[in-house]
């Protein structure tokens, strides 16, 4: 798009794998489709190797954020620990809980430059808190809260609105994302990021009519020549 012969460029929403798995990455990486990549410690563990192991290897396949989760608690460990995994890769962005020592870590690191993904937030105060501290990118966890009976896209819908009046430069990574509708509605909303396990991410690539429309088209050419 063009105006006053200046080119403008619409960003499109990115999407990150919520995997550890390595085939898993490889798989949607190889035909285009990511942006970035989401570990947590609970999908280190289900490799069996280490974070140490894992996270070079997912650098090698997405150039992109890759999230890899600090394990300490205490503010001034987590800063140590975040500075260790930033060197592993320029694109590493270290995740960091949303707790008091969480923001203050947050803080620090971004003073020196490195990316940071505020996790675990459920409350768009909670992520105001994250901009305020200058996390690269807040992660609200929408399924979760869906399984309490709350509505997870309105903490969404509230986060986006209110980023938006403040120009607050942090991305807001939708995560805990349980079906194709999350995506689609957090995509209407506005999100910048949705992190999708590979089970989801399978899921927005199908639909029944695709498969049958295809299988026709197939009968028919061989009909054809035949």
């Amino acid at each position: 798009m063009e105006a006053s012969g200046r080119q403008w460029i619409i960003p499109a929403m990115k999407f990150f794998l919520d995997t550890a798995d390595l085939d898993e990455i490889q798989k949607y990486a190889s035909m285009g489709l990511l942006d970035g990549v989401t570990t947590n410690p609970s999908l280190i563990a289900k490799t069996g190797k280490t974070r140490e192991e894992i996270i070079p290897a997912i650098c090698d396949i997405v150039d992109g954020p890759i999230s890899a989760e600090v394990i300490s608690v205490e503010r001034a460990e987590m800063v140590r620990e975040g500075l260790v995994l930033s060197e592993i890769h320029k694109n590493v962005t270290v995740k960091l809980p949303l707790t008091e020592d969480g923001l203050g870590a947050c803080r620090e690191l971004t003073a020196q430059n490195v990316k940071t993904n505020v996790t675990l937030c459920f409350t768009p105060v909670q992520a105001l808190l994250a901009a305020k501290a200058g996390a690269t990118f807040i992660s609200p966890f929408i399924g979760r809260l869906d399984d309490l009976g709350d509505v997870g896209l309105e903490v969404i819908e509230d986060i986006r609105e209110i980023y938006d009046n403040y120009s607050f430069k942090t991305e807001i990574l939708v995560a805990s994302i349980r079906s194709p509708q999350h995506v689609r509605l957090s995509a209407k909303i506005g999100a910048d990021v949705c992190t999708v396990p590979p089970k989801v991410l399978g899921q927005l690539v199908k639909h029944p009519l695709t498969d049958i429309g295809l299988a026709a088209f197939l009968a028919d050419h061989a009909k054809a020549n035949q």
